[in-house]
Order: C-alpha cells, then sequence, then structure tokens
C-alpha cells in the first residue's frame, strides 16, 4: 500500500477554512471512508455541479486526482476535560486529544463536530486532524485546581487517541502520563493497536485499579472492516491487543459497535466470542446512530458498496428509531427503539451470559487520587491559590 505522508501545520488564520467541491461525490478510494466533502449544516453557501455546455462538467466527474493526504494542525486549547451529562454513558469527563479521525470510518457519530471548525463532516474530517499539543498541560493544571474532585475520565470517546498522528505527536502518551504521576483512574476506547505502546504506563496502574481499556471490533470480516474503518486496524490485530491487554493484567472488555442491521449485526454473537476467547471480561455494544451529515454520508456510502441491501438496511434501521433515520432522545439514542432493538438487545445479553461476560464490574479506585501541589509555569501568586 502506497504510503500517505503525514503533513505538520502551525495554522494561520487563512488555514482555518476549507474549500468545499460540492456536487456528485467522487468514487471511492482506497484508504479513506468517503470521499465527498459533504457540505455542513453551518455553511453559508451551498453549490452544486452545473453542465455549462463545454463538457466542463463531464470533465470534472472524468478526472482522475491524487488521493487527498493528511494534514494535521497544532492547536493550544484553553480546556481539555469535557463534562457529559448524557444518562446513556457511564462516565462524567471526557479527554479527546485530537478532533477529526484518521481512521475513517464512515458511521462516525462524531463526523458532524467537524462542522464547527468550518470543515466538512465528510473528508475533512479524515484528512484534517486537529492536534491539541498542551492537552497534558491543561490536564495537570484542571487537575490541581482546588474545586476538582476525582471522577471518572474517559480518554478517546470521540475520536480515536491512538490514530495515526498519535504515533509521531505522543500526546495521548503523555496525558496518561499526567494521570499515572498523580495516580487517577481512567478508561480507554481505542480500535488501534497502538495502544499497545503505552503498556509500560498502563499495566502498572491496571494493577493498582487505575485503568481499563475497551477494544473496539465491529467486524471479523477483513474486507467489510476495509470498506467501513479504511485506516484502523485489521479486525485480527484488534484481538491480539485485547490479548496483549488482557496478558499485561489490564482489565480489557470489547465494544461490538456499532451494530448496523444486515451488514455485522448477524456477527454479534461470533465476535463477542472471539473477544471472549482473546481475553476479553466485559462488553457494550451500541445500535448504529446517524445524526446530522453522518446519514446522508452513511446512506452514501450504503449505495456506492452495497446497493442490493442498501433500502434493507435503512428500512430496519428506521423501525429502531421509530420510523426516523435517527433518534437523539436519552434513553435511546444507544440502543433504539421498537421490537428489533429489543431482539438485539436480548441476543447481546444471552450471548454475554453464555460466554461470562460482563460477570464482575471493574471498579476503579477513585480515592487514591492525589492532587498536584501546583501547576507548572504559574507565577508563585497564583499557584498559591490551589
Amino acid at each position: 500500500m502506497r504510503r500517505i505522508p503525514i503533513q505538520i501545520f502551525r495554522p494561520t488564520p487563512a488555514d482555518q477554512t476549507s474549500p468545499f467541491v460540492h456536487g456528485l461525490p467522487p468514487e471511492p478510494i482506497k484508504g479513506r471512508g468517503t470521499t465527498w466533502e459533504l457540505a455542513h449544516r453551518f455553511s453559508k453557501d451551498e453549490r452544486e455541479a452545473y453542465d455549462d455546455g463545454w463538457g466542463t462538467l463531464e470533465q470534472s466527474v472524468q478526472a482522475q486526482p491524487l488521493p487527498p493526504s493528511t494534514q494535521v494542525f497544532e492547536e493550544r486549547v484553553k480546556t481539555i476535560l469535557a463534562s457529559n451529562d448524557s444518562p446513556d454513558i457511564g462516565f462524567d469527563l471526557s479527554i479527546n486529544p485530537y478532533r477529526g479521525c484518521e481512521h475513517g470510518c464512515i458511521y462516525c457519530y462524531a463526523r458532524p463536530t467537524h462542522s464547527y471548525l468550518n470543515l466538512s463532516p465528510g473528508l475533512d474530517f479524515e484528512t484534517r486532524i486537529v492536534a491539541k499539543v498542551n492537552a497534558a498541560q491543561r490536564l495537570r493544571e484542571a487537575l490541581a485546581g482546588s474545586s476538582y474532585k476525582p471522577t471518572m475520565i474517559n480518554i478517546g470517546s470521540v475520536t480515536d487517541a491512538y490514530q495515526p498522528a498519535e504515533r509521531r505527536l505522543r500526546i495521548t502518551r503523555s496525558i496518561i502520563e499526567v494521570l499515572a504521576e498523580h495516580r487517577h483512574p481512567f478508561s480507554l476506547v481505542t480500535k488501534s493497536a497502538g495502544v499497545e505502546r503505552d503498556l509500560d504506563l498502563m499495566a502498572p496502574m491496571a494493577r493498582a485499579k487505575l485503568a481499563a481499556v475497551y477494544v473496539s471490533i465491529t467486524t471479523l470480516d477483513p474486507a467489510l472492516a476495509r470498506l467501513m474503518e479504511p485506516r484502523a486496524a485489521s479486525p485480527e490485530r484488534r484481538l491480539l491487543t485485547i490479548r496483549r491487554l488482557a496478558e499485561a493484567g489490564v482489565p480489557v472488555g470489547v465494544s461490538v459497535s456499532p451494530v448496523i442491521p444486515f451488514l455485522n449485526e448477524p456477527e454479534l454473537e461470533r465476535i463477542l466470542e472471539a473477544a471472549r476467547d482473546a481475553g476479553a471480561a466485559s462488553a457494550f455494544s451500541i445500535v448504529i446512530r446517524l445524526p446530522w451529515e453522518v446519514n446522508p454520508l452513511f446512506q452514501h456510502w450504503l449505495e456506492q458498496h452495497f446497493p442490493e441491501r442498501a433500502s434493507r438496511v435503512m428500512a430496519r434501521i428506521r423501525e429502531m428509531r421509530g420510523g426516523a433515520d435517527n433518534s437523539s432522545r436519552f434513553g435511546e439514542r444507544m440502543t433504539g427503539s421498537g421490537i428489533w432493538a429489543q431482539l438485539l438487545r436480548q441476543r447481546f445479553q444471552k450471548a454475554s451470559a453464555r460466554l461470562g461476560l460482563n460477570r464482575a464490574r471493574v471498579e476503579l479506585d477513585l480515592a487514591q487520587f492525589r492532587r498536584p501541589a501546583c501547576p507548572p509555569d504559574l507565577p508563585a501568586a497564583q499557584a498559591s491559590l490551589f
């Protein structure tokens, strides 16, 4: 496979916007979840292809542009801890070292967040990555605050903390170093084998009940995985990651998410069994969500790769969403509703029980937290406030 270079940019105001090319989405290319620079919901302008009579439209469709390279923009953030008030999620705070994700998962519910950067939730989401380079510093400052009380922190709940840019930038590792230094527990969700690099930090924390990892496996079919998650680790490699985490003593679970009817849904029980055999002790599952711009992106992807079953897939999704393509209601958005959603839950629960998954809940120990003396690089007068 041809290597796509990662370019590092320090953004100027001119770099904050991306020129969109709207119209017919290009044909799929290897290594990208979508090639569609779909306009986002905040776009002031909307463009569409137009035949001017000079063959311009035909030429643009036939043109074979170079595969888009990945650009990584550095950002210095003011805060790194994001609070969560959703009753559907089992943690209070989250850390996401990156905006956007090069894994390119077509179903990713985080794609619409790129709209806030005036970037496309389509191609831009997986090719224009924002790296929060001062994340560790901001985390240390947050932990040092006198009002901070230790609570459950999850890393990578929105975009993968071990996507390819992490190999060079090591932002996620610097965050875990801060958490390890101050004995703050955390959980982490990833579909990358890159998490194994930081076992030297995680394994001792896990023994002290300070760390747990969940590996996302959506399918055991490598061909389907390449279409749905083109730059993520292969299913076999993720199972190996589960095995290595478990052998190192890290509590590890599997996330069979998202469940997509008639695509990966028939594999539900087999994924759980393979993860259990590799060493997973717990599991959870989420039904596919199609918020905002994810909906047209996913449906276009379905028509490209599975035209013979696209309508069937969408019909079943709507049955689980009260007749709509998506539902954002608490209590339903992760599980769906109706008979088919109930059937999926029953299948998951029965398979988990049969395989011995979720028998023991992983309890991380918040009592070990040691507050930093003061944030670094602060004047003495300010440091005295902490």
